[in-house]
């Protein structure tokens, strides 16, 4: 599967930053340190700052894991925890393999702008399967960004931005030193680590007990 030659690839950008595999492991926790992790460059944020639980994801548009995710309990977090105050939820961009499309779809989003980040995000996911299928992976966003308003000019612009791909990049590059990102999706739940798409119940529990422990406690 590879983009168009008129999109990301062949158009004399760098090759895209640090990219994990798409493996995902069994969600399991490692040391708690009970504490929201620092703001970052690039953070998209849903939820009341005022929240007592910052829910982190770590996602890669291109990993099937982090697209049912999503897909399947998403909606469903969102309702429980975002919607109602309890969680600040904060995405953060990684990129796996194909990288190139996760790219492309992360620099079609912040093209469609802020507002619309998410909606984008979630199009994209909804649609990965079919567009991994046909294995036109230049005319599945191209036809995602219609959707959003964008001619295939803007599209193209905005696949070949080669500023936003450089910023998408340091960010991976820091998430894998800072954080240790090597998976999708990794989720921090006010500081513990959980890799892989966990089942909504786990995430109940997980931020029940984040919600009752004080910083710096374990």
């Amino acid at each position: 599967m590879i983009l168009d030659r008129r999109a990301l690839i062949g158009t004399g950008l760098p090759v895209l930053g640090a990219a994990a595999s798409g493996l995902v492991l069994t969600a399991a926790p490692t040391i708690a340190r009970a504490a929201p992790l620092p703001p970052a460059e690039g953070d998209m944020v849903l939820g009341s700052p005022k929240a007592k639980v910052q829910v982190v994801e770590y996602a890669s548009l291109s990993c099937t894991h982090c697209a049912h995710w999503n897909n399947e309990v998403f909606s469903v977090f969102k309702t429980r925890f975002i919607d109602t105050g309890k969680v600040r939820y904060v995405f953060r961009e990684f990129l796996t393999e194909p990288t190139q499309f996760a790219a492309a779809g992360y620099l079609l989003a912040r093209r469609v702008g802020p507002a619309r980040y998410f909606q984008v995000i979630d199009a994209v996911f909804k649609q990965q399967a079919a567009i991994f299928e046909s294995q036109d992976l230049w005319g599945g966003l191209l036809k995602i960004g219609k959707s959003f308003g964008l001619t295939e000019e803007q599209f193209t612009a905005a696949l070949q931005d080669k500023a936003g791909l450089d910023a998408i990049n340091a960010r991976v590059d820091k998430a894998a030193e800072r954080d240790k990102v090597q998976f999708t999706p990794t989720f921090f739940v006010n500081g513990q680590r959980y890799e892989g798409g966990l089942p909504i119940e786990t995430f109940a529990g997980a931020i029940a007990k984040a919600a009752q422990t004080k910083p710096g406690k374990g």
